[in-house]
């Protein structure tokens, strides 16, 4: 008798001992419905092939690629895109795939059952192994369907569509990145030009007030001052010599005409042009204050009073005289020399004035140097963030352009496929090892529940212990039984002993 639902050893022996034959039956009978089950369930062929991702033939430092995407990522768009019903839709028609099944479901309810029949397995790089950026050294295609060779035919299909994908996509972005950069190229450009003519104006505008003209000017402000002080010193020495030569040309004239007239060769007119001539030379050299200045300048006004109150009438008679007569060489000479000097003077001075006039521009470009620096500071500082910009794209956009042909001629990263897809030629599904092994072991719990369920249900009492359960009350005594002759071979171990109500045998 089982209490509580608990078995104990002893119950189970002697359950099993008269019960055995039901684990005979029940593990065959599940073995057999296993069998059939092999039979009659549908068959699932599992066809696969494995690509491999090939390194690119010339590395990414000398031609890095268009777009650096991780693989993983790449590979899961393709296979959106790959697994969409606009590419199974083809595939379902090309092999005539679910005829019997289109009468009962839709087009798109077929795709569903194609998408969901193909799995794409990404592999695991080998432990230890740097795998660079690409972080996939390839993956698995795995197709499972009622027909191994329509997996087949399926697998080697969808593996075409990632290595022709795989391709496409390269060479397609490396289109729209070129492109793309090619267009930021041009804005780049006239930024470029803008910024360019801006630059050429400003220093059209302040030329020569250009920063690096700053020591140039100062050097020129230098030479300037010089050739100012030597221009000067010279305009002196002129003007010395044009007096010293205008006073010669007086006393000499003078002169000869007191020698036509046969006068004195000093007349009082002479004296004074000779007095001013030399205050001239004078005032040159000195100041005002100058001792010889003044006392010339006494006596050049002593004279002039002397001669005014004297007669000129005799005087203008001479002259007259004297003009119509021919002058010597020597006056002639002497007055084309003076001539020359008025010139150099003439010249000299208005070199003077030029190399003034030089000095103050100069000088105004030291001054406005600062506010030309800033400006010009900015305008470059601008001009080199738009060349820069633009040397970057241009060589963004070569790059892009040497990635884009390496792609078209197959010589940058590719999927290639390492095995061909396999035809299967046992099913995956149902495997008979396993349901038959399934069908042993279901056989044998069902025994066993079924067994226990016999030890639960019986009732009947078996041991002392049984009976002091049952009936609540200790055994005084056992009757022992005694066989006749012939009653023990009678006797099955299936008949049950009767107790009487005080727990004796009988």
């Amino acid at each position: 008798m089982v209490q509580d639902g608990q078995i104990s050893l002893v119950d189970a022996k002697r359950v099993l001992r008269r019960y055995w034959w039901i684990l005979l039956v029940t593990i065959p009978v599940c073995i057999a419905a296993s069998a059939v089950a092999v039979k009659v369930l549908p068959k699932k062929y599992i066809s696969q092939t494995v690509v491999l991702v090939d390194a690119p033939a010339i590395s990414a430092d000398i031609v890095k690629p268009v777009v650096p995407e991780n693989l993983g990522s790449q590979l899961a768009s393709m296979q959106q895109q790959i697994l969409s019903r606009t590419r199974l839709e083809p595939v379902i028609e090309k092999f005539g795939l679910y005829q019997r099944e289109r009468k009962r479901y839709t087009i798109d309810q077929l795709v569903v059952r194609l998408r969901d029949s193909i799995e794409v397995v990404p592999m695991e790089p080998m432990a230890g192994t740097a795998n660079g950026n690409r972080q996939l050294p390839g993956f698995t295609v795995k197709v499972t369907f009622d027909n191994p060779f329509a997996a087949q035919q399926i697998c080697t299909e969808v593996t075409s569509m990632f290595t022709v994908e795989s391709a496409s996509v390269s060479v397609q972005q490396g289109r729209q990145a070129t492109s793309f950069l090619t267009q930021e190229l041009d804005d780049a450009k006239a930024k470029l030009d803008a910024e360019d003519a801006r630059l050429a104006q400003f220093k059209g505008r302040y030329i020569g007030s250009l920063p690096d003209d700053e020591q140039r000017n100062l050097t020129l402000l230098a030479g300037a001052n010089t050739q100012l002080d030597a221009a000067t010193q010279a305009l002196g020495r002129a003007q010395q010599e044009k007096a010293f030569d205008e006073t010669l040309l007086r006393q000499q004239e003078a002169s000869w005409r007191a020698s036509q007239l046969g006068q004195s060769p000093e007349t009082d007119d002479q004296q004074l042009v000779a007095l001013q001539d030399q205050l001239a030379a004078l005032r040159s050299k000195y100041t005002e204050e100058y001792p010889d200045v003044v006392k010339l300048k006494a006596r050049i006004s002593d004279l002039k009073n002397k001669i005014a109150t004297a007669p000129h009438v005799e005087e203008k008679k001479q002259k007259e005289s004297i003009t119509a007569l021919t002058e010597p060489l020597q006056l002639q000479q002497l007055r084309a020399k003076l001539h020359q000097d008025e010139l150099n003077v003439a010249d000299m001075t208005r070199q003077q004035a030029q190399m003034q006039q030089q000095i103050h521009a100069l000088e105004s470009r030291i001054q406005s140097s600062p506010l030309v620096e800033q400006q010009y500071k900015e305008l470059t500082r601008n001009h080199q963030t738009a060349l820069d910009f633009y040397n970057s794209l241009l060589k963004n956009r070569e790059q892009a352009t040497m990635a884009t042909n390496l792609q078209q001629q197959q010589e940058g990263e590719q999927f290639r496929v390492l095995d061909p897809a396999s035809l299967p030629d046992t099913p995956s599904f149902p495997k008979k090892p396993i349901f038959l092994g399934g069908g042993a072991g279901a056989g044998l719990a069902l025994g066993l529940g079924i067994l226990f369920l016999l030890a639960v249900s019986d009732k009947s009492l078996h041991t002392e212990r049984d009976v002091e359960t049952y009936l609540k009350i200790p055994v005084l005594a056992a009757v022992p039984l005694f066989d006749t002759a012939g009653q023990g071979k009678q006797r099955t171990s299936r008949n049950k002993p009767r107790l009487n109500p005080v727990g004796t045998e009988v």
